[in-house]
């Protein structure tokens, strides 16, 4: 396989029936993986590991057939090996979920360089990511992976690899937990044995749909429930509230469970 037939996906095949991000998986060995979503979002998930092991020559190759002039240019400028290579991968799965998203949705796709990946420059929602394209999206890296998600709204994501939490995140993760366990509502008391990492992802997929990242306290948004099939609820504090008064949009969505090592939260609208 060449390098450019490594990244050159087929189109994401919808599974009757799987929930939210039932259709995703994280295998280092596999370059792109693209997974069509709940609530009409597509995912993709480009591996950090691979990209690593084919080393300069490969990345070079992907950067100059999939980046703008723009984007070759601040590659080139990023000294670190490793920032590089996980950069590269987060501009590879937004551009190849954009794509997907929009063949997906009967839309003509283009090519990855006609994709142009920016950021909120200012304001409370600086550096959250936009594309010259009718879609939100939202993007996450952890560890091997970079995860992208595609959306009509917006779209809130993040990955987390196991890790052990430090004293005072564990404090502010675990606060609730003697209430909900003692909670007449099976979701809630489930609740009480959600992992930490995953806890700490549902809360940031949350503020990152709203565009502020850890800009707003995580304390803000107060996990509630977590249901079997992975939905989970939360109660916006008044500082979030503050900041993102309900837009209208109707309901949000959120989605968390662990895959393959890793833990993953989405948020929708």
């Amino acid at each position: 396989m060449s390098t450019a037939d490594a990244l050159a996906p087929a189109p994401p095949r919808p599974r009757a029936g799987r929930p939210a991000g039932e259709a995703l998986t994280l295998d280092p060995a596999r370059p792109l993986h693209l997974a069509p979503l709940d609530g009409g979002l597509t995912a993709a998930v480009v591996s950090i590991a691979w990209l690593r092991a084919r080393g300069d020559t490969v990345r070079a190759a992907l950067e100059a057939r999939h980046l703008t002039g723009d984007e070759a240019a601040h590659a080139a400028g990023l000294r670190l090996p490793g920032r590089r290579y996980e950069w590269l991968a987060g501009r590879l799965a937004l551009k190849h979920g954009v794509l997907a998203h929009a063949r997906r949705h009967g839309r003509r796709a283009g090519r990855t360089r006609d994709v142009r990946v920016g950021a909120v420059a200012h304001g409370p929602r600086a550096g959250r990511p936009v594309v010259n394209a009718p879609v939100d999206v939202g993007l996450s890296h952890s560890g091997d992976f970079a995860v992208a998600v595609c959306g009509p709204r917006p779209v809130g994501i993040d990955l987390e690899r196991r890790r052990s939490m430090p004293p005072m995140l564990t404090e502010l993760l675990t606060a609730d937990d003697h209430r909900a366990a003692a909670h007449a509502d099976p979701d809630r008391r489930r609740l009480a044995t959600m992992p930490l990492p995953l806890r700490w992802a549902c809360k940031e997929a949350v503020l990152k749909h709203y565009g502020f990242g850890l800009r707003v306290d995580p304390r803000e948004v107060a996990l509630h429930t977590w249901r079997h099939d992975h939905g989970f609820t939360w109660r916006p504090g008044p500082g979030l509230l503050h900041h993102a008064p309900p837009a209208g949009e109707g309901p949000l969505h959120g989605w968390a469970r662990c895959i393959d090592g890793y833990f993953l939260a989405l948020v929708w609208t």
